[in-house]
C-alpha cells in the first residue's frame, strides 16, 4: 500500500524526478510526459464523474482506478533487471473488459451517420474531453516506445487505445443514448 506522509520532497527542485525504479530523469523525459498525460485522463474522467450517475460513475471511477495502475505501469521501465519489488503492470483483462462494455453500449446506440462534434450534455462534453487527452496519451506512450531501449507493455498500449474508444462510446451514451448528439455538417459555414 502506498503511504504519502509528506507532499513536497524539494529533491524536483532542479528539474529531476524518480521512475519507480528510483533511476532520477528528467521531468520532461519521454516516460515522465506519457505517464503525466494519462493523469490528465484521469483528472478529465475526475470532472465527468461530477455529471455521472449510477452505473457510469462506477465505470468512470473502475476506469480512473485503472489508469493509476497503467501510470504505474509506465512508470515502472521494464529494464530487465530485478526489482525489490513486484511492479504493477497493465492486463489485458482490463483491456477485455472495456471492450465487452463497449459492445454494450453500441448495442443501444443507433449506427451513426455523421462524425459528431464534441459536446451536448455537461457529461458528454467531459467524456470527449478525455478522449482527447486518451489520444494524446496514446500518441506519448507510442513515441515512448520508439525509443531505443524504452520499453511500453502491448497490453498498456491496447489498454489506451481501447479507453479512447470506450469514451467516444460512452460520450454518445451520456447524450440520451446518441439522441442528442451534435452532428458534423460539412462546409455548413462556408
Amino acid at each position: 500500500m502506498v503511504k504519502l506522509d509528506k507532499i513536497y520532497t524539494k529533491s524536483g527542485d532542479q528539474g529531476k524526478t524518480r521512475l519507480a525504479t528510483g533511476e532520477p530523469v528528467a521531468k520532461y523525459h519521454p516516460r515522465v510526459t506519457a505517464y503525466g498525460t494519462v493523469d490528465e485522463v484521469n483528472a478529465a474522467l475526475g470532472l465527468a464523474a461530477l455529471y455521472a450517475e449510477a452505473e457510469m460513475l462506477g465505470d468512470i471511477r473502475r476506469i480512473q482506478n485503472d489508469l493509476f495502475d497503467l501510470g504505474a505501469d509506465l512508470a515502472t521501465p521494464d529494464q530487465g533487471k530485478e526489482l525489490e519489488f513486484t511492479p504493477l503492470r497493465i492486463v489485458e483483462a482490463q483491456t477485455e473488459r472495456l471492450e465487452s462494455e463497449i459492445d454494450v453500449m453500441i448495442g443501444a446506440l443507433t449506427p451513426l451517420d455523421s462524425f459528431i462534434l464534441p459536446g451536448g450534455s455537461p457529461l458528454a462534453a467531459h467524456l470527449h474531453l478525455a478522449r482527447t487527452f486518451c489520444r494524446r496519451a496514446e500518441r506519448d506512450m507510442d513515441a515512448l516506445a520508439d525509443i531505443e531501449d524504452e520499453t511500453v507493455s502491448p497490453a498498456a498500449l491496447a489498454y489506451i487505445n481501447r479507453l479512447s474508444d470506450w469514451l467516444f462510446v460512452a460520450g454518445r451514451i451520456a447524450n440520451n443514448v446518441g439522441k442528442d448528439d451534435i452532428k458534423w455538417v460539412p462546409g455548413a459555414n462556408r
